[in-house]
């Protein structure tokens, strides 16, 4: 029967509520602790995200014009040579026996159209590796400043584990600004 009923004494009713809110506040700090470092976590995880994110896109701007740029250098080779052709097509109109020279000479006007046609496609590859830079410049922009931020995120989650340790409640306040620095800063790399 001594199931039934049973009086807690003062010394049990004590260690009941040291087990549930901490004695001296050591379990309740831990909690603190513990719910300030899995926020900050997961503010960090979208964080390095984001930082990866604009890698991500600077390197895919960055090939985009590396290959823009390529295809531009292919028709300026391509250039060259019509040019030197329309060239050899013009000494040879020169040099030729007077019944040739109309033939050579009549391919001059060709040489000269498909050249303005290719510096055309040529500056026009050239425009938009460009225009792919500086996308990637714009994607990178923000990288600086969110790693910088993934620091500080990262300097309060060891301060809230250093104050876990140590059971010293003041150091929540450092993790607390190195958290609010992060912050900060992930939201400043956008604007």
């Amino acid at each position: 029967m001594e199931h039934d009923f049973h009086v807690h004494g003062a010394h049990e009713h004590e260690l009941e509520h040291a087990a549930t809110h901490g004695q001296g506040g050591t379990v309740a700090l831990a909690q603190q602790v513990a719910i300030f470092t899995a926020i900050l976590a997961a503010i960090g995880a979208v964080v390095s995200y984001l930082g990866g994110n604009t890698q991500n896109e600077s390197l895919m701007h960055k090939n985009e014009a590396v290959l823009y740029k390529a295809h531009a250098s292919d028709q300026w080779s391509f250039y060259q040579a019509k040019s030197t052709k329309a060239h050899l097509m013009s000494l040879a109109a020169q040099l030729a026996p007077a019944d040739k020279r109309g033939e050579y000479a009549a391919d001059l006007p060709r040489y000269e159209k498909e050249k303005r046609e290719i510096k055309a496609r040529a500056e026009a590859f050239e425009a938009q590796s460009r225009y792919e830079n500086e996308l990637a410049d714009k994607y990178f922009h923000p990288h600086h400043a969110l790693a910088l931020a993934m620091t500080f995120i990262q300097i309060a989650i060891a301060l809230a584990s250093v104050t876990a340790l140590t059971q010293r409640r003041w150091l929540l306040w450092p993790a607390g600004l190195g958290a609010l620095v992060g912050c900060g800063l992930t939201v400043w790399a956008y604007l």
